[in-house]
């Protein structure tokens, strides 16, 4: 059995480790077939264990994942090197051979290391807990220079698919700093045919946000899960459906990312 991974395309130190996965390959099957490393979902939990298992075959030996239960708000927790799952949406470390993760179906998953490589943080950033500071919770809580920090935007729903009410547009547009408020509102063009619905770049939403706390190295953000059913789990798609996770990691050793 394999699994399928997006490998970021970033200048991130060798000792760091990042990877996102797709649903191709795993054990689900059904709504959920393919990868879906969700277990709070429906899917079968054999199933799911059995795709954490394959999961865990890509990374070093004995490394724990910081599963979360995300609620879509903005706490950050340090990664637990025992793998207690607690109420987050961002875990971030500094101790090797631990690895931080997201689940995503949808919603923006985001990666962040330091220039140095000893200091990551993985982000779930969906509508609600970017528009209330889910990254600014996690930029202050690795406590680096922001000036040594870059990002990875991961696989999530594109522009072209991602319709909102004028409440999620209000929203962003109420939390922005004046400074990026006009750029802010940029990224909502209004829906044709539907008065008062917008869409939405949530890629880009992100962007605007760590541009304005400072960072300058942002990547990815090309992948929309919506259009890809091949590929990706989409809940505005599929509604019930499987996640995938990203996830980032400080390597205690040298062991490259092999994958199929």
């Amino acid at each position: 059995m394999t699994a399928h991974f997006i490998e970021p395309d970033w200048p991130a130190p060798q000792n760091v480790l990042a990877l996102s996965t797709t649903r191709v390959g795993g054990s689900s099957r059904g709504i959920y077939t393919g990868l879906n490393l969700g277990d709070h979902v429906g899917d079968l939990a054999e199933s799911v264990e059995a795709n954490r298992r394959l999961l865990l075959q890509y990374l070093p030996d004995g490394c724990p994942v910081q599963w979360l239960n995300q609620v879509h708000g903005v706490n950050i927790v340090r990664a637990d090197p025992v793998g207690r799952v607690v109420d987050a949406d961002g875990s971030y470390t500094r101790q090797p051979g631990v690895a931080c993760a997201v689940l995503t179906a949808d919603c923006l998953p985001i990666l962040i290391c330091n220039q140095s490589g000893d200091c990551v943080a993985a982000v779930h950033a969906g509508w609600r807990g970017l528009s209330q500071g889910v990254l600014e919770h996690c930029v202050a809580s690795m406590n680096c220079p922001v000036e040594s920090l870059m990002a990875w935007l991961g696989p999530a729903i594109g522009p072209a698919a991602f319709e909102v009410g004028g409440d999620v547009r209000t929203a962003f547009l109420d939390t922005a700093a004046p400074t990026i408020k006009a750029a802010t509102g940029a990224c909502f063009t209004p829906a044709e045919g539907v008065p008062g619905h917008y869409m939405a770049n949530l890629p880009e939403l992100a962007r605007v946000r760590l541009r304005y706390l400072g960072l300058r190295s942002i990547y990815g953000g090309q992948n929309c899960t919506f259009s890809d059913s091949e590929r990706f789990y989409s809940y505005r798609r599929d509604g019930q459906t499987g996640r995938m996770v990203s996830l980032i990691m400080i390597k205690s050793c040298q062991k490259p990312l092999e994958t199929p």
